[in-house]
């Protein structure tokens, strides 16, 4: 098998314009994975990268309660649309299944739906902050 250089800078190149930290390209038998890390920990055995996204590892003084995880990594739009009404605000009560907020990944809009009933406490993310997978979102009381 002849290693492509040329499709593999593309994908490298791609990581850098997007603010990707992991890009996978498959065309038949072909798989091409390309990743960064900004940071490796010091010591560790695991090879543990440590997040550039500071609000990822900002602990929130909120422990308790049921916290709403993005399913992707992308940017978080809290408002269909600029300008417009926002999906949820602190105090409203929302059912399992309704949207919270809009993840774009490559010029795609993902709903997340909320896993839970119950009351938003708190919103942990800002309009049009990137957001990394499993990162919190919104905070259920």
């Amino acid at each position: 098998m002849k290693i492509d250089k040329k499709l593999i800078k593309e994908l490298v190149d791609n990581l850098k314009e997007f603010g990707l930290t992991e890009l996978e390209y498959q065309d038949g038998q072909t798989k091409i994975k390309v990743s960064k890390a900004s940071k490796i920990v010091e010591g560790l055995k695991t090879g543990a990268v440590v997040s550039p996204n500071k609000s990822v590892l900002k602990n929130s003084d909120d422990n308790d309660g049921i916290r709403i995880k993005s399913p992707i990594i992308g940017t978080a739009y809290l408002a269909p649309e600029p300008g417009a009404k926002k999906f949820v605000e602190v105090g409203d009560k929302i059912k399992k299944g309704q949207t919270v907020m809009i993840v774009e990944a490559m010029k795609t809009m993902n709903h997340v739906p909320s896993t839970n009933d119950g009351e938003v406490k708190k919103i942990l993310v800002e309009d049009g902050q990137p957001v990394e997978f499993g990162q919190s979102l919104i905070l259920l009381k």
